[in-house]
């Protein structure tokens, strides 16, 4: 259909020119739970903006592969690496916490780039100054991510004129105040105005947010009132759900910067620490899709995650998925363990798959052992609150 070769087009033009994510947006206390990360494990997870790679290191595996097709996001994370290994805390602090940072092209020119790969020196030759040197926006309002948060923060002051409402429940000193505020102010009912909910509607919007047609199609199937109601539950559920007092994602979301009490693990100066003294050296970028890291990997992967990128696959690139999934079983380590999100209510296209072990063939399905109710009891806490669902699977032995 030309609507959905034209979508196609406007999301391969986003992801494929820009730095689609500037912050992770899947929450890695619950993604710890999950793994029960060891010594001994090697983990597999897309790049994303680095943060919960920095976040798995911290529990000391033997390595933490980073993997993604958009080398922009890869240079990103070197970057944060670049930085833990050169700056001290204030600064580094002041570069990722803030998002800006005034000293910028001395800091870079004279501590950063020497650190980095050729393709990520380029990149940040190009990009570093105008992505953090800005005093009026933050890094965390760039990318195509970044810049639709930049338009919402618009939005917010201009058009719903609700900034010391939004304010207000980030502040709360519990959760009775924020579900007061979201009440009595009408916060959902201000934000999600007819245009908001017609801008939830194009493929341009939510590709801007790494969303494909897809998962948009999955959702307006799926879940009553489609991805604007979705959306629209979200974001009700983590304002009066969850206390916001720790829940970066969405503060860095809509203020564009972190707080010091305020913010993802790598950026705490106990844990900056750490990474600095050696933990940082344990993370790997690998620019390459799933299926060609896994091709050419020599070593066994214990533990992946997988984001919602098979959401992906499915709609457009079933050869791929199967054969990623093959890649999966053919490096999986003893005890594999394997996470996935999914924007659907239910994820019933991996199951099916077929895999092959020692001549032969089985359905994915029948080499999983799903721990559901541990994925159902994690997704309750998620603090990001996007996705529909949350998978946990063990691979079990042919």
């Amino acid at each position: 259909m030309l609507v959905e070769r034209i979508s196609r087009r406007m999301f391969d033009m986003v992801h494929r020119r820009n730095l689609v994510y500037n912050t992770c947006w899947e929450d890695p206390r619950l993604d710890h739970e999950a793994l029960e990360l060891g010594p001994d494990d090697t983990v597999l997870v897309i790049t994303s903006a680095g943060c919960n790679a920095l976040d798995y290191a911290l529990a000391g595996p033997q390595r933490v592969n980073a993997v993604d097709m958009n080398f922009r996001q890869n240079a990103l994370l070197e970057l944060k690496q670049a930085a833990i290994r050169e700056l001290d805390h204030p600064t580094f602090f002041e570069l990722f916490g803030r998002g800006r940072l005034e000293s910028w092209h001395e800091v870079y020119d004279a501590k950063l780039r020497n650190q980095l790969g050729p393709i990520s020196q380029r990149y940040w030759d190009k990009q570093g100054g105008k992505f953090f040197n800005a005093a009026k926006r933050s890094f965390y309002f760039r990318g195509s991510s970044g810049s639709f948060a930049w338009m919402m923060r618009w939005y917010i002051d201009r058009v719903a004129r609700m900034r010391a409402e939004v304010t207000e429940m980030l502040d709360a000193a519990d959760l009775d105040e924020q579900r007061r505020v979201f009440s009595e102010k009408k916060i959902r009912q201000r934000l999600f105005k007819p245009f908001i909910r017609w801008a939830l509607r194009r493929d341009m919007t939510l590709a801007m947010l790494g969303v494909p047609r897809s998962q948009r199609r999955q959702l307006d199937r799926e879940y009553p009132g489609g991805v604007s109601g979705f959306v629209g539950d979200r974001i009700e559920e983590v304002f009066t759900r969850q206390t916001l007092s720790d829940n970066y994602f969405w503060r860095v979301y809509l203020t564009g910067e972190y707080t010091p009490t305020c913010c993802p693990r790598y950026l705490e100066p106990e844990h900056f620490a750490a990474l600095k003294d050696g933990l940082v050296d344990r993370v790997q970028t690998h620019t390459a899709s799933i299926l060609g890291f896994l091709e050419g990997h020599e070593g066994t992967i214990s533990r992946y995650v997988l984001l919602d990128h098979m959401d992906w696959l499915y709609a457009r690139l079933q050869d791929v998925l199967q054969a990623e999934w093959q890649g999966i079983v053919d490096r999986a380590a003893p005890g594999t363990r394997i996470l996935w999100r999914s924007a659907g209510l239910k994820c019933d296209f991996v199951d099916p798959l077929v895999v092959e072990s020692s001549g032969t063939e089985h359905a994915v399905g029948d080499r999983l052992s799903y721990n559901t109710e541990l994925a159902e009891k994690l997704h309750e806490r998620d603090r990001v609150n996007t996705y529909g669902t949350f998978y946990i699977a063990d691979l079990l032995p042919a």
